[in-house]
């Protein structure tokens, strides 16, 4: 890393529910947090949902989120990288953010390392024990087969049927409350102490649980949860030195 330059991660936008107008709004606070952080960003992890649906048809993609598209490729395009990960909302992504905007796309968790410090990041969907269901019906989103059959529905219908689909998701509910169980119980946790066994990491980066998290899972190492930005946008930033979760007004 350069000095004074900062990597940045947030997640879990959900753009596109509960409503236009407030996914509206959030989309421009999205834009407006990218131009803050691009005068010192050496990097830009986006770590999942940053979509509630997304689906790109050979010939169409969901209408909408010009200025988050948009300001990405202008990052990008000024030599800023920019890791989008998909979530369990925005899975159906395939080339479009690539070749449009200048985005490198990740499926799956990625380990890296930036000045000695170890990072494993990820949506953290289905990661850890128990979910066996959802990892069921992940596994059959992420088929082939079904993102062909999908594809043959007309985007008037199929964007249709996933938009109301997603009003249904525990995020647009307007009584929506994330609740922390105790560490005991959080399947992240687990999952982080279950990996830190075989190998050590300083930071663990989640999004997916829609809670603010920051927790000691080993010796030197930490679970970051990145919240969400539909109630209370936040974000993490590592400054080379230590990562810390700071709230975006």
């Amino acid at each position: 890393m350069e000095n004074g330059k900062k990597i940045y991660f947030a997640s879990d936008f959900h753009l596109g529910v509960p409503s236009y107008e407030s996914s509206l709004e959030r989309e421009k606070k999205v834009v407006k947090w990218l131009e803050s952080i691009r005068v010192d960003a050496s990097e830009i992890y986006l770590v999942g949902d940053i979509f509630d649906f997304w689906f790109e048809y050979k010939t169409a993609v969901p209408r909408g989120f010009v200025r988050l598209l948009g300001k990405i490729a202008e990052i990008t395009d000024a030599g800023i990288p920019i890791h989008f990960f998909t979530g369990n909302h925005d899975m159906w992504t395939f080339d479009y953010l690539e070749k449009e905007c200048g985005v490198k796309v990740y499926r799956n968790p990625i380990k890296i390392e930036y000045n000695g410090k170890k990072f494993f990041i990820g949506h953290g969907d289905g990661l850890g024990p128990g979910e066996n269901s959802y990892k069921i019906l992940k596994g059959i989103f992420a088929s082939k087969l079904c993102q062909w059959a999908f594809a043959r529905l007309h985007p008037n219908l199929g964007i249709g049927i996933a938009n109301l689909w997603s009003r249904r998701s525990r995020i647009s509910n307007a009584g929506y409350d994330e609740i922390f169980h105790g560490e005991e119980k959080e399947i992240l946790v687990s999952f982080c102490k279950n990996e830190l066994k075989k190998s050590h990491f300083d930071y663990f980066i989640f999004g997916h649980r829609h809670l603010i998290l920051d927790i000691t899972v080993g010796e030197n190492s930490r679970y970051i949860n990145l919240g969400e930005w539909v109630t209370n946008p936040t974000y993490a930033v590592f400054d080379a030195k230590e990562i810390k979760l700071l709230p975006f007004y």
